[in-house]
Order: structure tokens, then sequence, then C-alpha cells
């Protein structure tokens, strides 16, 4: 299905995205090592090595990736209602959050663990409101995680000091996709015009 993003404030670096969060909890609350706990990260390779390191009550599993993204259409991006950006789940993206909206079932925690940089904190926060629209949140504590190593003590150490997803490296994200976005149909019709069998910009 497609997800609307209202009122983006599109600076190159928008100041706000205002979608409702997945509910975060306080890490003082809660230690990271309980049961019923689910860990996301971008590759299956990795899902399978993590899963090893925490040991019993930790499902580990991938989002491969993006799990949606702009529809290349126009009017995915609307410059004229403050940068309004309209996401649609991927059909690859919808079995991947169906797989991670099962293991949720019974869950305490969910652990968003892509990777530690403009586009994994993106992954992160596209996964969670993806989940969070199918009503697979409710009564789970969210929070983010990163490693920059897979090592068992690097991954333990991330699982004790977990942390809210960082909305200025998302919003960074977002401004780039959106450029990406007005570019490619901007330029691209005077490419076909100029350039006989182009693609795209």
């Amino acid at each position: 299905g497609s997800i609307a993003t209202p009122e983006i404030n599109f600076q190159f670096i928008p100041k706000s995205v205002k979608e409702r969060p997945p509910r975060f909890f306080d890490s003082s609350q809660r230690a990271y090592f309980m049961s019923g706990s689910v860990v996301v990260v971008e590759s299956p390779a990795k899902a399978k090595t993590i899963e090893r390191y925490l040991g019993a009550g930790f499902t580990v599993l991938a989002s491969y990736g993006h799990v949606r993204d702009l529809p290349p259409k126009d009017g995915s991006v609307r410059p004229d209602e403050d940068f309004a950006m309209t996401y649609q789940i991927a059909e690859r993206g919808a079995k991947h959050l169906a797989a991670i909206a099962k293991a949720l079932k019974g869950a305490d925690n969910l652990y968003l663990a892509t990777d530690p940089d403009r586009e994994g904190e993106a992954i992160s926060w596209h996964v969670a409101q993806a989940l969070e629209e199918k009503r697979s949140l409710e009564g789970v504590n969210v929070k983010r995680i990163a490693f920059n190593e897979i090592t068992k003590t690097a991954v333990r150490e991330a699982m004790a000091h977990p942390r809210d997803l960082d909305m200025n490296l998302i919003n960074a994200q977002q401004a780039r996709r959106a450029l990406d976005y007005l570019v490619g149909f901007t330029l691209s019709p005077v490419l076909w015009c100029k350039l006989p069998g182009s693609r795209s910009a």
C-alpha cells in the first residue's frame, strides 16, 4: 500500500517529519537481555551471526535493505504541499515486513540494528513506520542500536546502550531522496527529447 508522509519542511535537511513515531522506552527500565526480543538488520548473513551472538530469547531478521520507497510516478514528492512525500511498500519489502511482524507477536522489544549511517537510519525509520501502520508495534518497545563491526563484544555493547532514532539523519536522507526524485522527473523528459535512447536522469 501507499503511506503519505505529511509536511516535510524541505530545506535540504528538513526540520521535522510529522508522522506519529513508534513508542520508545527508557533504556534504564529494561535490560537488553530480556527475552522476547526481535532484532532487525539489513542483511541475512549478519542476521545469522548476530543471532548466534545474542543467544536464546532473540530473533534476528533481515530487512534486505529498504522496505519502501517513493513510487516512480509523478506526485510522490509534492513541493506545493510543503514537500510532502508518499512512500510505497515494495513487493519484496512487504514479504520481509510480514516476517518481522509475525516475529513480533508476543515480543516485548524491537531493536532496529541497520547500518550505522544515514541510509541505515532511514531504513530503520521506514521499518518502524511500516510496522506501526500494520499495528504490529502495540505493546512493543522500539529502540535503535548501531555497531561498526560484527563482533560479539560490539553487538552486546550496542544492545546495552540503545537509543532513539536520529531524526536529523533520517530527514537528511529524505531530503537527498526527494532531490534525486525531483531532479529525475524534471530532467528525464528533457533527456528523452534531446538524447534518444536515454532512460532517465
